[in-house]
């Protein structure tokens, strides 16, 4: 008996899961708001899927019933816990560590819960049915509670209240069949739970359409059991003082559980979004958002110009949303550019940023009028989190590529250094909560891949180079005369460590020669600097250079350095390789997975400048030594071919969007 028990409790669990996953999609399906309005229940009421899971509900509650005929509370009510498991699965949930760990609580908290609950001795006095009336009062409140905010708050609150009702109910049905009342009583206690249990029903499917089916079967899985326990203890006398307190841990872990899985899902996932056709084999209609798009010259600027355009030159129809000095829309290289007006930032004259009540505005209507098979994001900023949050409202395949590390914010801002380590930390969180509603995250390096779930994303993340035009860099003008220069391009911020290039180069050889390429806050103190060095007759500052210079600069140099150590992958070090040019850097970030030690260059310890000019003279220690390492980049480059990575991303794309809807994760 034992066995067949356990058998239909398991079965039961199995009904009530997919009866929950047909409800939802049925309530989906009718309505593409957080709110269940009269049209859409006419609507559900001519889905048949519908019916099949009301069919489901009440054979999975049947089974659960025989089960506990056949078995001890202890051994079945856990097992109805499998209906949690099963729902997140069968809603294609990713089994992040959030998800898992609040599977493990919520299961083992309710198992804990049961088994303590056999140790009550039923029914001790006659009930005080109307003590039992504050479960009615406390679902009223959540549930006002739930219809004043919004997202998966108001669909665990719905769900909760629901659940409050359901276990009101159950205590009332307890009341009518075991304990000494009138028969008068009996009739009016059945028609109240008959009532409660319609308006539960009605909360559960206003849950079902303002959140994802799990949060709503987690509530009622956990809540409902907890609600009836202290209806017993209080209003039944069913539980001692005791046995209630050994309660509070398990009944504590399970509605820690319930709380982390709410938190973990999307608020509108894939059974929540709109349906969206299935894309056909084809050309993609792929939309890139960007906070910093082409001519920005940076490098995630630069990574979304490149993508875009490649993209277009394989025959998709592209669109970029970013930034610009007024709200137009132009096409460039194939791509159209949506640029919505934004405002310049005091650290930079030309990167400009979006407000966000006007990115909030104008990202969805675009991202509507576009209809794209697929977004691919490039930041989580403005115009980022707006393209976030409407894809997935949308139920559109997103794509989210980390370019950012926080620590390179800092030196651009006034705050104390104490102040960096909380901040960083904050902002990792905020961009791991916001990635992770993404159907596939990616960076440009393992290395960045491991910072990423290091810092609070809790699912894999793709490692795709950013990727570089390698035919673009080859060839070029040989070395002018015998004196020896080492190039650096980017940003002239502190966080590149120029000064230690500076530094370095003053120790050696009075020929040694320094071209810096670029911009930024840093360089009146760095040109300083290499006054107070006495070589400022063997640096020069460019400033930002034509795309064709600078090809010209990096065929021209012997060396490229490297200094920085916030590198997610460097592309002008890419650039520099893709030349044919020996490489000296920072042992940091990134940068390891571009030089080798002694075959394509030098790692040296950040902030060791003395082993920086070591390692800059050992590339010329002899005449045969720079061209070897300068075609052993070449050889170590070629992974990088942007060919390479559009293929890369083709495939991503193509994956999720030929899916029937996007794969839901947490947020």
């Amino acid at each position: 008996m034992l066995i067949l028990a356990i058998v239909l409790a398991a079965v039961g669990a199995c009904c009530l899961a997919g009866a929950a996953c047909l409800q939802h999609g049925a309530v989906n399906q009718a309505t593409s708001g957080p709110v269940l309005r009269l049209p859409a229940i006419r609507a559900i009421l001519r889905t048949p899927s519908w019916y099949v899971g009301n069919g489901l509900v009440v054979l999975g509650s049947g089974l659960h019933i025989i089960a506990l005929t056949l078995a001890p509370l202890t051994v079945v009510q856990p097992i109805g816990m499998i209906a949690l498991a099963l729902t997140v699965v069968f809603t294609g949930t990713v089994l992040t560590r959030s998800v898992v760990v609040a599977l493990v609580l919520s299961i083992a908290g309710i198992a804990g819960l049961t088994a303590l609950s056999a140790r009550t001795s039923g029914i001790v006095q006659t009930p005080d049915i109307a003590s039992a009336q504050w479960a009615l009062l406390a679902a009223a409140v959540v549930a006002a509670a739930a219809f004043a905010v919004k997202g998966r708050t108001r669909c665990l609150l719905l769900a909760v209240s629901a659940a409050v009702l359901f276990g009101f109910t159950s205590a009332l049905v307890r009341a009518a069949a075991v304990a000494p009342i009138s028969p008068e009583l009996v009739a009016l206690v059945v028609a109240e739970a008959a009532a409660a249990a319609l308006a539960g029903a009605w909360l559960v499917h206003q849950a079902y359409a303002a959140g994802p089916a799990a949060t709503v079967v987690g509530s009622l899985t956990v809540v409902d059991p907890l609600a009836a326990v202290l209806i017993g203890a209080f209003a039944y006398g069913e539980t001692s003082t005791g046995t209630l307190a050994l309660m509070t841990v398990p009944a504590a872990a399970a509605v820690a559980g319930l709380a982390i899985l709410a938190r973990a899902l999307p608020p509108r996932p894939a059974g929540n979004a709109p349906a969206r056709r299935k894309k056909e084999e084809g050309p993609l209609r792929i939309l890139v958002t960007a906070d910093t798009y082409w001519p920005d010259v940076n490098g995630a600027a630069n990574f979304a110009h490149r993508l875009a355009a490649g993209l277009a030159s394989r025959g998709h129809d592209v669109h970029v949303i970013c930034p610009g000095r007024e709200t137009f829309t132009e096409i460039f290289e194939g791509v159209r550019i949506h640029r919505i007006a934004g405002v310049r930032t005091p650290f930079h004259p030309d990167f400009r940023f979006c407000l966000p009540w006007r990115a909030n505005k104008a990202v969805p209507a675009l991202m509507a009028e576009i209809d794209p098979d697929v977004v691919h994001t490039q930041a989580h900023f403005i115009v980022g989190r707006a393209a976030v949050r409407a894809a997935t409202a949308a139920g559109i395949p997103l794509v989210a590529t980390n370019h950012f590390m926080p620590e390179n914010l800092f030196a651009a801002g006034p705050l104390p250094r104490w102040t960096h380590r909380p901040i960083a930390k904050l902002a990792w969180r905020d961009l791991a909560r916001l990635y992770g509603r993404a159907t596939v995250c990616t960076t440009p390096t393992p290395r960045a891949a491991e910072l990423l779930e290091r810092n609070g994303l809790d699912r894999p993340v793709m490692a795709i180079s950013c990727g570089i035009d390698r035919d673009k860099y080859k060839g070029g003008p040989a070395r002018d005369g015998d004196s020896p220069t080492a190039l650096f391009v980017g940003r002239i911020e502190a966080e590149k460590n120029i000064h230690e290039l500076l530094e370095a180069a003053a120790l050696l050889p009075r020929k040694f020669r320094v071209e810096v390429v670029g911009d930024g806050s840093a360089r009146p103190r760095l040109e300083a600097l290499a006054a107070e060095l006495g070589i400022a007759d063997r640096v020069v500052f460019h400033g930002f250079l034509p795309d064709e210079d600078l090809v010209r600069a990096y065929q021209r140099c012997d060396l490229f350095v490297m200094p920085g150590t916030a590198e997610l992958q460097s592309i002008a070090t890419m650039e520099a390789m893709a030349a044919g040019k020996p490489v000296v850097a920072a042992d940091a970030m990134a940068l390891p997975h571009l030089v080798r030690n002694g075959r394509n260059g030098w790692l040296y310890q950040p902030g060791d400048t003395i082993e920086l000019a070591q390692r800059i003279g050992q590339v010329f220690a002899d005449d045969t030594t720079a061209p070897a390492m300068g075609k052993a980049s070449l050889e170590l480059i070629a992974v990088h071919d942007i060919n390479t990575t559009l293929a890369e991303f083709e495939r991503v794309y193509l994956d999720i969007a030929t899916l029937s809807a996007p794969v839901p994760v947490r947020t």
